[in-house]
């Protein structure tokens, strides 16, 4: 039973096609006209309640099978009415005779009214509306792709969310640009239901004058009712679906279903119905106007304004329906604040008697891990009396890098500072400025799409964490910025990327020894062996804090601790590697955890990549250079030059993706390349083959070679 089903879709298909061969008697073309109608107003009906687009994804083909199942009743219809004289079933007898009342030449003018309706109004609006809605989305998804890596950075969401969120987006983006197509087929559609009118009417008529012998009023009557008949029982089904399409493509801004959205915006707006009323009752004063019914109207449009109103003020909340955001999260203020809360607390009122204790001067010379400082406009994003959610995204952060990257980014102290200005906020790593930005607190940061539509009016800026060109735009052009193809983001999560991004960049430098011994004695909770066995008889703390951050500034995670130190042990113990011979530690660390370095960046089962020609990495293998801390690249200058601009191109054959670029080289080069190359590309990712799960498809999508300069400078 389940198999039928499964082949229903392909069984109704081929009937359709059977419909466009095979004669079909009177009764077998009603059902099949009632059938199409049915299925016309289920569609319809669909489209009005679903909250998104991709709740009907099978739309675009759904789209085409009615179409093409009316295009098969309109041929077996055409037949009917020139082979039968004029007779095509009861549905289009009963359909011509009500619309044309006797009259022959009001009724077709009613029908062309209907098709010149559906023709010029709906269906050409739903194809530009698809059109438009195709561009936009595509020219939107870059940025799309941008925010979620925000959201995932800020700790917002996980991979797993953000996994399903770009895989909506590229449904979205194959959807629209599907309705882009499926809409020429509405428009053929209506062309051709004008095409088959005048067939079956000059057709039939001449068939029925010639062959028929019948008077030409009365041959005129016939075909004349037959033809408005057939043509209504295709137009009505083709306008319902005309209006679906048109339905289903204006949904991109709705947050619930038609009906849900129509009741809740219009009762939001208790003053405008009012208005509306007092409008309508002041017509009723034009003479000749209908004063009863303009006066109910209007009585009970201002009713029902002045009802909604008192309901508003009694109950606030409705107001705020479907408003984004959601109220400031319980939280607790980072230890550091709270530790300068209390030493505030403790000092006397003159800091000069404080000072002269020389041992309170010490307390001057601490250094913060990390610290944000604030202009005056900025501090009720941090103020939680106030509503600031600054504090509770920042320990969203926290715990989503610590599950992501297996370290625990320390405390974050937050204080204002008049140094700054107004707007302006920065970054400090270990009491240095690393980095700057500017926000607006009461507009939202647009950023542009490669190819707007049209420009937003706004303050041109640069979004801060990924340097983007972008606008601040007031709240009230935010639909419309979005509605041009651009990425709007609140200025909340416009400062908690910058600060993510930031401290991904300086995770290394922050991993402290302390931190170290911290992370061992989590790990020695549950394999306590294995820890006597490392620490520390095989390695040391220190050397085992240079793996840790040599891994976190490749932006390796280091969660995995047990293979960690399980792979220290077996290197030292089985290979005979000095204990010095970090770079060979950690190579061979990588390669234990490929798994996790292939899944960053992987993506349906292949990586692209850059390679490196054998000839090249000869050539590199040939330059090394041993030095008292181990053994360094020596290129001469003309090969570092043709280097570096080889790899400037092959970076621009990344833009687009999702992935971030990755150089493929061997093991033996791999960690002297990365040096070389992080002092121009920090963000460029450096894997050797060891480093990549087998089941991954490599795709090189470019490749590195010493070219006839190189040779030269060799």
């Amino acid at each position: 039973m389940k198999k039928m089903l499964s082949y229903s879709v392909v069984l109704f298909v081929l009937t359709v096609i059977l419909l466009l061969i095979i004669p079909l008697p009177a009764a077998l073309v009603d059902v099949a006209i009632i059938i199409n109608m049915s299925l016309s107003m289920m569609i319809l009906v669909t489209t009005m309640t679903i909250r998104e687009p991709l709740e009907f994804s099978i739309f675009p083909s759904l789209l085409l099978i009615t179409t093409l199942f009316r295009l098969g009743i309109n041929v077996s219809t055409t037949r009917n009415i020139l082979t039968n004289s004029g007779s095509s079933g009861q549905v289009i007898k009963a359909f011509g005779d009500f619309v044309l009342q006797g009259n022959v030449v009001v009724g077709l003018i009613i029908y062309m009214i209907i098709v010149l309706m559906q023709f010029i109004v709906i269906t050409k609006g739903a194809e530009r509306v698809s059109e438009v809605a195709a561009r936009f989305t595509l020219d939107a998804m870059p940025g799309k792709q941008m925010a979620i890596d925000a959201d995932l950075n800020s700790g917002l969401i996980n991979e797993q969310q953000a996994k399903i969120r770009r895989e909506k987006i590229q449904r979205e983006a194959d959807f629209y640009g599907s309705m882009d197509g499926a809409t020429k087929i509405v428009k053929g559609d209506s062309v051709m239901s004008l095409i088959t009118t005048a067939i079956n009417l000059i057709g039939g008529s001449i068939i029925g004058i010639v062959q028929g012998g019948g008077t030409i009023g009365d041959v005129l009557n016939t075909y004349s009712i037959a033809t408005v008949g057939d043509g209504l029982v295709g137009q009505i089904p083709s306008l319902l679906i005309s209006t679906a399409t048109g339905m289903i493509v204006t949904r991109a801004v709705s947050e619930g279903s038609l009906n849900e959205d129509v009741s809740k915006q219009f009762m939001g707006q208790p003053t405008a119905i009012m208005i509306s009323g007092i409008v309508i009752a002041v017509l009723a004063v034009i003479p000749g106007m209908p004063v009863i019914q303009l006066l109910i109207i209007s009585v009970g449009l201002i009713g029902g304004g002045y009802y909604l109103s008192r309901r508003l003020k009694a109950e606030p909340g409705l107001a705020l329906a479907g408003a984004f955001g959601a109220p400031a999260e319980p939280g607790m203020a980072p230890e550091a604040a709270q530790e300068e809360a209390q030493e505030e607390a403790s000092r006397p009122v003159s800091e000069e008697e404080y000072f002269k204790d020389v041992n309170n001067v010490y307390t001057l010379l601490s250094v913060e891990a990390i610290e944000m400082e604030f202009g005056y406009s900025l501090i009720p994003l941090v103020d939680e009396s106030v509503g600031g959610r600054l504090i509770n995204r920042i320990i969203i952060f926290r715990r989503q890098y610590a599950q992501d990257m297996g370290f625990v980014i320390p405390s974050i102290r937050l204080r204002d500072s008049s140094g700054l200005n107004t707007n302006q906020y920065c970054i400090k790593i270990k009491g240095e400025e690393v980095a700057k930005g500017e926000i607006l607190v009461d507009y939202y940061l647009a950023l542009e799409p490669e190819n707007p539509e049209k420009e937003i009016d706004g303050i041109e800026t640069i979004e801060p964490a990924y340097g983007i060109p972008s606008r601040w735009i007031r709240p009230e052009n935010r639909e419309l910025a979005e509605i041009y193809g651009y990425t709007v983001i609140d200025p909340l999560s416009v400062l908690v990327t910058h600060l993510s991004e930031v401290v991904r960049q300086h995770a290394h430098e922050l991993i402290t020894r302390q931190e170290v011994i911290h992370l061992v004695d989590n790990i020695k909770k549950t394999s306590p062996e294995l820890v006597e066995e490392a620490f520390p008889n095989v390695i040391s703390y220190s050397m085992f804090q240079k793996i840790l951050t040599s891994l976190l500034k490749e932006g390796v995670p280091i969660k995995d601790l047990e293979t960690i130190i399980e792979t220290i042990i077996e290197t030292i113990s089985d290979t005979g590697l000095p204990v010095k011979d970090v770079d060979g530690m950690i190579e061979n660390i990588r390669a234990a955890l490929k798994r996790t370095i292939t899944r960053m960046y992987c993506e349906d089962g292949s990586m692209k990549v850059i390679t490196m020609d054998a000839e090249l990495e000869r050539t590199m293998v040939g330059c090394l250079s041993k030095g008292e801390r181990g053994y360094y690249l020596a290129l001469s200058p003309d090969v570092l030059q043709s280097l570096i601009n080889q790899v400037t191109v092959q970076l621009k054959k990344f833009n687009g993706l999702s992935q971030n670029p990755v150089i493929l080289t061997s093991q033996v080069m791999r960690v002297h390349f990365y040096r070389l190359i992080d002092q121009f590309y920090p963000n460029v990712r450096v894997l050797s083959f060891n480093e990549i799960s087998n089941n991954v498809q490599i795709q090189s999508i470019g490749s590195l070679t010493l070219d006839n300069t190189g040779r030269k400078g060799a």
